[in-house]
């Protein structure tokens, strides 16, 4: 077992990296979506049509 941990340390390294990566983004998409009032288009209306926001 620590041979194979030390003959693939790299690549578990690279995996766990790009694992967090993927964590952090889809908290931050989360985030993004609970922030805005329609949750749709992430709370700029520069983008989206404004037909989720009542005050524009």
């Amino acid at each position: 077992m620590l041979s194979f941990l030390s003959e693939n340390l790299g690549t578990i390294v690279v995996a766990a990296v790009l694992a967090g990566l993927a964590v952090l983004a889809v908290l931050s998409l989360r985030k993004d979506r609970r922030k805005s009032p329609c949750g749709m288009c992430g709370g700029g209306c520069s983008h989206c049509s404004r037909s989720c926001h009542s005050d524009h």
